[in-house]
């Protein structure tokens, strides 16, 4: 099973890696795991995503709160 914190340190590691394209990359992973009928591979791909966006709008709400 994989954790909600499993899931967002697979986020952070994106967020780092791929910057503002990160949720975009985690997208393109589930849909190639979709493709391949990887469903649990599909949804954890998915998961990782919404917590990229979710991690990039509290980041950009902090920075926005400070200026």
């Amino acid at each position: 099973m994989t954790t909600d914190l499993d899931i967002y340190r697979a986020a952070a590691v994106m967020a780092r890696q791929f910057g503002s394209q990160a949720a975009r990359e985690a997208a393109v992973r589930a849909r190639s795991l979709a493709e391949k009928n990887d469903r649990e591979g599909q949804r954890i791909w998915e998961r990782i995503a919404r917590a990229v966006q979710e991690l990039q709008n509290v980041e950009r709400s902090a920075g926005e709160s400070l200026q």
